[in-house]
């Protein structure tokens, strides 16, 4: 089980000097970042999305899997409503429609998924205070992960 954070940040820079700061963090052993991405709105209202690549250590389940959710998440977000699959883990309307009033044009958000369900939330919640950010946070079950992940390829197999 991990957690997924999601952070919305006021400027469009600040989602990947936290990104950054996280990194360092988990060089240090403090932390086990399983993936990240940024998301940056322009002020065009466009988002740009940069992923870190992939963080796992064992196997390549997960690649893409922070890219691709907040593809999907964001994507939920335009419309205010969470999937099914989404909301099956905890990721609701509510949360969607908090999501969009973040994420607005020059802002940034940061998507993180850590490994370590207490150590991890306790450390990254930690190294976020007084940041400015808004975070969103849930907790995933290794089921919701795999459900997660089948619903996002479900959605990638469905691109032209």
């Amino acid at each position: 089980m991990g957690n997924l954070f999601v952070i919305g940040f006021d400027e469009p820079n600040q989602a990947e000097e936290v990104h950054l700061k996280l990194q360092k963090l988990q060089s240090e052993g403090l932390v086990d970042l399983a993936d990240v991405a940024v998301a940056v709105k322009d002020e065009t209202g466009k988002v740009k999305l940069h992923h870190a690549g992939n963080l796992w250590a064992e196997g390549a389940a997960l690649q893409g899997f922070c890219g691709s959710l907040a593809n999907l998440i964001l994507l939920n977000a335009t419309v205010g409503a969470a999937s099914g699959a989404l909301a099956d883990v905890g990721v609701t309307d509510r949360f969607m429609k908090e999501l969009a009033t973040v994420l607005i044009p020059s802002r940034s958000a940061l998507f993180v998924l850590t490994r370590r369900p207490t150590s991890d939330k306790d450390r990254v919640l930690e190294e976020l205070k007084g940041l400015g950010g808004k975070i969103f946070t849930t907790s995933l079950s290794h089921e919701d992960e795999a459900r997660l992940q089948a619903a996002l390829n479900a959605t990638k197999s469905a691109d032209p």
